[in-house]
C-alpha cells in the first residue's frame, strides 16, 4: 500500500444514519470554487425530507467543526457552510499539507452533528482527534509548507499535487518530487516566474473560446497551451486526450517547460469536485450560464450554477479582469456579487452595462455596425468586422460573435497586439482542424452538412437558430442524448431541436451515454416529442449509433439538401465518414 492509499484510508469514521438524511464522501478542496478559495474538505448533506432543518444543520456544523478545528490545533483556519434547496453543504479549511486529515477532520465533525440532530450517542471526543492527529502526523510536509511561504515572498506561483510540487509556470517552471523537495535557499528564484492565465467558463461556448483565445496568442508568436473537456495541448503538440476540464489538466499544462500562455477551459465539475489551481490568472471569463447538469453538489437553480462558475474570479490576481457577458440575465444578477474589475462584452452598443462601462471609463467589448468594438476606457477602437471572423459564418452564429468580444478582451487583458487579435481572429475557422465538434461544415452530393456537439437547450437553440437562415431543399437532423437527463429534459431537448424544422430526424442511441437507461428507451422519448410536434412516422428514422445514423442521413442527402448532425458520441467516426 503506498503512502496516499494508506493515507485515504486510515480511519473509518460512521455517523448516526436515518433514511431522511443522505451523506456524500468527503472530498478535498485543493483550490478555489463554489464556497470560497481556501484548501480543506467539503461534505455534501442532502435531505430526503423537508422537515430536516437545514439552518440547524449549520448551526450545529458551527459548533462542532469549530470544536474539532481547534482540537487539532487549527484555530487559524476557517469553516463555512451553504444552504441549498434540499441539503447543504459544509465545509472546514485546512493545511495545504493536511488534506486527506481535512476529510477526516470534517468527517469527525459531521459525527457529531448527527448524533446531536438525530439524538444519538456520540463516540469519545478525545480519542477522535486523537486518531486524526495520528494521521496529520504522517501526512506532515514541513517542507512543503516551508517552500510555499517562500514562493509567495518570491511572488511566484506554486502547484501542488499528490505527487509532485512546481515552482512556476511553463518556461519559468521546475518540478520537484513531493517527498524530495528542496530547501528554499536552494532554488534559484531569478529563473522562476508565473505565464499570463486565462480561465474560460460557461455553459456554452467555453471550449470555443478557449481555442480562439489560443490561436490569438499564437498569432502574437507566443508559445500557447490550452485545456479542454477534448484534450490537453501545448503549441501544436497534444499532450493528451480526454477531459481536462480540472485542476489536474490545469497542473498538467502549467508544468509544461515550453508554454509562455495558458487558455484553461473550466467546467463546473472541476470546480465542485476539487476548485481551481490557482490565484493568479490575468483574465477570467464566464459566457453564459443555461440549464445544464443541474442536481449535483448543491447546484440546483441556474442562479446556483451561475454562483459556481463565478468562481473563476478567485483565481485572479490582483490586477485581474473578469470578462463578462452582459447579454445573458443570469451573468448579470451573480455579478453583483463580485469586487472584481469587469469588462463587459455584448452584441448590443447600447447595453445597460455597456453604456454604464462607457460612462465610467471601463473598458469593455461589443458589436456595432457589424464590428467588433474595444473601448478602452478612453476611446473606441473598431477592431474587425464579423464578416472577416469565419466562426461567425457573415454574423449567422451570434453567439460565435460573443466567444469572439470575449476572446478580443482576453487578448487586450494579456497585452498582446491587435494584429494578432485580429489574424487570430480572422483565421480560426469552423472546420475540424480548428475547433472540432463545432458547428463544422462539410460538402457532401452538393448538400451542406454541419457536425457539432451541441446538447443542451441554449446551445442547441443557438446552432438551430443559425441553421434556420441557411436556405435548403430538405432538412435532416441526427438526435441523441445522455440517459442521465429526465424524461422532460429528453422531451425539452428534443422540441428546442425542432427548430430547426426539420423534413427528417433520426434518432439515435449512445451506448456509452445511457447512464442507468435500458437500449432503446431514449430512441422512444424521442419519437413521442416529435411526433408530438406533428411530424409523421414516416420522417422519423432510428439508428443503433451516431455512425450509422450519419450514414442513413448521408446516403439520402441530394444536391441544396441541409444536414445537422448533433453528434455526442463517434464523432471521428462521422468526421472520417465525411471524409472519405
Amino acid at each position: 500500500m503506498d503512502r496516499i492509499e494508506a493515507l485515504e484510508n486510515a480511519l473509518t469514521i460512521v455517523s448516526a444514519q436515518a433514511d431522511q438524511i443522505r451523506v456524500d464522501d468527503a472530498r478535498r478542496l485543493t483550490g478555489p470554487g463554489l464556497m470560497w478559495d481556501l484548501p480543506g474538505a467539503v461534505i455534501d448533506i442532502f435531505f430526503e425530507d423537508a422537515d430536516v432543518d437545514s439552518q440547524l444543520v449549520a448551526e450545529l456544523w458551527q459548533t462542532y467543526a469549530r470544536q474539532v478545528l481547534d482540537a487539532l490545533g487549527w484555530q487559524d483556519q476557517q469553516l463555512s457552510s451553504r444552504r441549498f434547496l434540499g441539503g447543504v453543504n459544509l465545509a472546514i479549511s485546512a493545511p495545504i499539507d493536511q488534506l486527506y486529515s481535512s476529510i477526516f477532520a470534517a468527517q469527525t465533525a459531521w459525527h457529531f452533528c448527527a448524533a446531536a440532530l438525530l439524538g444519538q450517542p456520540a463516540s469519545d471526543f478525545e480519542k477522535m482527534i486523537a486518531d486524526i492527529k495520528g494521521v496529520m502526523v504522517k501526512e506532515a510536509n514541513p517542507a512543503l509548507i516551508t517552500l510555499i511561504a517562500a514562493a509567495q515572498e518570491h511572488g511566484v506561483d506554486i502547484l501542488c499535487d499528490d505527487d509532485e510540487i512546481s515552482i512556476g509556470h511553463g518556461q519559468g517552471s521546475k518540478v520537484w518530487p513531493v517527498d524530495a523537495l528542496p530547501a528554499p535557499d536552494e532554488v534559484d528564484w531569478g529563473s522562476h516566474h508565473d505565464v499570463p492565465i486565462a480561465f474560460i467558463t460557461g455553459t456554452n461556448g467555453k471550449t470555443t473560446t478557449t481555442r480562439l483565445c489560443t490561436a490569438i496568442a499564437r498569432a502574437a508568436g507566443k508559445v500557447a497551451g490550452l485545456t479542454s473537456t477534448d484534450f490537453v495541448s501545448v503549441g501544436n503538440e497534444i499532450l493528451d486526450r480526454g477531459d481536462y476540464s480540472g485542476p489536474g489538466g490545469a497542473r498538467m499544462l502549467l508544468r509544461d517547460p515550453r508554454l509562455e500562455i495558458a487558455c484553461l477551459e473550466v467546467a463546473r465539475g472541476g470546480i465542485l469536485r476539487r476548485g481551481l489551481p490557482t490565484r493568479r490568472a490575468r483574465v477570467a471569463v464566464v459566457t453564459n450560464v443555461a440549464n445544464d447538469h443541474l442536481g449535483q453538489y448543491g447546484v440546483n437553480t441556474v442562479p446556483e450554477l451561475a454562483q459556481a462558475k463565478f468562481a473563476v474570479h478567485r483565481t485572479l490576481a490582483s490586477d485581474g479582469v473578469l470578462v463578462l457577458n452582459s447579454d445573458d440575465a443570469f451573468v448579470v444578477a451573480e455579478a453583483d456579487h463580485t469586487d472584481a474589475t469587469i469588462w463587459w462584452v455584448s452584441l448590443n452598443p447600447e447595453n445597460p452595462q455597456v453604456e454604464n462601462a462607457r460612462a465610467n471609463s471601463i473598458p469593455c467589448a461589443y458589436l456595432s455596425d457589424q464590428t467588433l468594438v474595444f473601448f478602452d476606457g478612453q476611446k473606441e477602437q473598431p477592431v474587425i468586422s464579423i464578416f472577416d471572423v469565419p466562426i461567425t459564418m457573415n454574423g449567422a452564429a451570434k453567439y460565435n460573435i460573443s466567444n469572439a468580444l470575449a476572446a478580443l478582451c482576453v487578448g487586450k487583458a494579456m497585452d498582446l497586439p491587435d494584429d494578432a487579435i485580429c489574424t487570430g481572429l480572422s483565421t480560426f475557422r469552423p472546420n475540424a482542424k480548428d475547433n472540432p465538434g463545432r458547428c463544422n461544415e462539410f460538402a457532401h452530393n452538393g448538400a451542406r452538412v454541419f457536425i457539432d456537439f451541441a446538447h443542451n437547450p441554449h446551445s442547441i437553440a443557438a446552432v438551430c437558430e443559425t441553421m434556420s437562415g441557411l436556405p435548403a431543399k430538405r432538412r435532416f437532423i441526427l438526435l441523441s442524448h445522455a440517459g442521465d437527463r429526465s424524461d422532460q429534459e429528453i422531451h425539452d431537448v428534443t422540441m428546442t431541436a425542432l427548430q430547426f424544422e426539420p423534413d427528417f430526424v433520426v434518432s439515435t442511441e449512445i451506448e456509452g451515454y445511457l447512464r442507468g437507461r435500458s437500449l432503446g428507451e431514449i430512441p422512444i422519448l424521442i419519437e413521442k416529442a416529435v411526433i408530438g410536434a406533428g411530424l409523421s412516422s414516416d420522417q422519423l428514422l432510428f439508428s443503433d449509433s451516431p455512425k450509422h445514423a450519419a450514414r442513413m442521413i448521408l446516403d439520402q442527402l441530394q444536391a441544396g439538401d441541409l444536414a445537422l448532425l448533433l453528434v455526442l458520441a463517434e464523432r471521428d467516426e462521422v468526421f472520417q465518414l465525411l471524409d472519405a
